[in-house]
């Protein structure tokens, strides 16, 4: 399994939310970079870094982070927030991320998101597939759409999508495990998808289960600025 830490970057800093409310903002780091070279030093491989600014703006804000994450470590990032254009799709890979994640433009604009997946491939982008009681949520999470998840990756898995990262709203960042049964469900359903789970990873034992349960990679955030899971455990399922 492979682990992938999380840094989101508001006003250029590395900050964790509870639940997607920016309201409930803690601030871990002045410079992400410094912390993403942390992560490589330990042996991680890959890296899960979000635009929290461009989530709102609808556009890429923090530009400057990923360019320097990209240029001062060799971590492979995958990149998402605020990419609804064709032009900032562009700017992100041109800016060094290896991959892109797409979610609300993937539910509210599928003719964009099937194109980039046209042009991009499988490899390149990676489906946002958040959710709330099963159903895909957006935009934040303030909006609850009608899509049921499994439904919703197996409709963009038939299109050519091979990584999908899902996020259970209900655990995020309250550190109370992760969404065991979901994820078993999603993987039962589409055995070949390429699952990352994400949110509420609070401990090793919840990502042993993780790895048993046979997710590809688990996304850890909060636990580890929280000091619940360290750098040398994330470091131990390293190949």
């Amino acid at each position: 399994m492979e682990i992938i830490p999380a840094i989101d970057t508001i006003g250029g800093k590395c900050v964790r939310l509870t639940q997607g409310d920016y309201s409930q903002q803690k601030s871990y780091a002045d410079d992400p970079v410094e912390v993403a070279k942390r992560f490589e030093a330990a042996g991680l491989r890959r890296l899960h870094l979000v635009d929290l600014d461009g989530a709102k703006a609808k556009k890429i804000v923090n530009a400057s982070v990923l360019r320097r994450v990209a240029r001062e470590t060799n971590l492979m990032v995958d990149f998402g927030g605020g990419v609804q254009s064709e032009e900032d799709l562009s700017l992100a890979f041109e800016l060094g991320a290896h991959q892109v994640t797409g979610g609300s433009i993937a539910v509210k604009n599928p003719t964009l998101f099937d194109r980039w997946l046209e042009a991009y491939s499988g490899d390149k982008l990676i489906l946002g597939a958040d959710a709330k009681n099963r159903k895909i949520a957006i935009s934040g999470w303030q909006e609850t759409t009608d899509q049921e998840v499994i439904a919703f990756i197996k409709a963009y898995y038939a299109k050519g999508i091979k990584y999908v990262i899902c996020t259970d709203v209900a655990k995020d960042g309250l550190l109370q495990g992760p969404s065991l049964e979901l994820y078993r469900d999603i993987l039962a359903e589409i055995p070949g998808i390429q699952l990352i789970a994400s949110g509420g990873v609070s401990s090793m034992a919840d990502l042993e289960a993780l790895e048993k349960l046979g997710v590809y990679g688990t996304i850890v955030g909060k636990a580890y600025y929280e000091g619940k899971v360290t750098l040398e455990q994330m470091a131990s399922f390293v190949n």
